[in-house]
């Protein structure tokens, strides 16, 4: 058995109210130059859920008050093999506040038939039909390489199913 480093456990929260979608301009980091959702790592003794919830309130300013756990996705690269990702991907229907910018994220509302697919990573078109649908899934996604404000990642392979749980 080959001994490969360990996944790195994320978290990824869409907003959606209504016809809108709320997504954010990644302004730094991992995803710089992408729309995208709010969420990221978890921190020393934190469950999933409660980093999501941190992660929406940091990146965006928004409190979450209702949110449910879709769809599991694991991300691979073909150019690093150890960076394994598994992202909890949940979708937020009830919150409080209104979304600022922060250092992070830049958010902003969008209609659901204006998702802006070609800034955001090239899996997204494929689950995020998913859930705004209302339905869960669970997928792997083998890119090149990672995205950045210049180059999006190609996708190599994927598996994406809908589940019932």
């Amino acid at each position: 058995m080959i001994n490969q480093k360990p996944k790195k456990i994320l978290t990824l929260c869409l907003i959606v109210k209504d016809t809108r979608i709320l997504l954010g301009m990644k302004k730094r980091g991992f995803g710089e130059g992408r729309w995208n959702g709010f969420g990221g790592k978890l921190e020393q003794g934190e469950t999933i859920d409660a980093a999501a919830r941190r992660e929406v309130q940091e990146e965006s300013g928004i409190t979450v008050t209702t949110m449910n756990e879709v769809g599991v996705l694991d991300f691979e690269f073909q150019s690093d093999p150890t960076k394994l990702m598994e992202v909890h991907v949940f979708k937020v229907t009830e919150f409080s506040g209104e979304a600022i910018e922060t250092e992070e994220m830049k958010p902003q509302w969008f209609e659901k038939n204006e998702i802006p697919y070609s800034q955001m990573w090239s899996d997204d078109e494929h689950w995020l039909p998913l859930l705004l649908a209302g339905k869960k899934f669970k997928g792997t996604f083998l890119f090149d390489r990672p995205s950045d404000a210049t180059y999006s990642a190609k996708i190599i392979s994927k598996n994406l199913v809908e589940v019932q749980k």
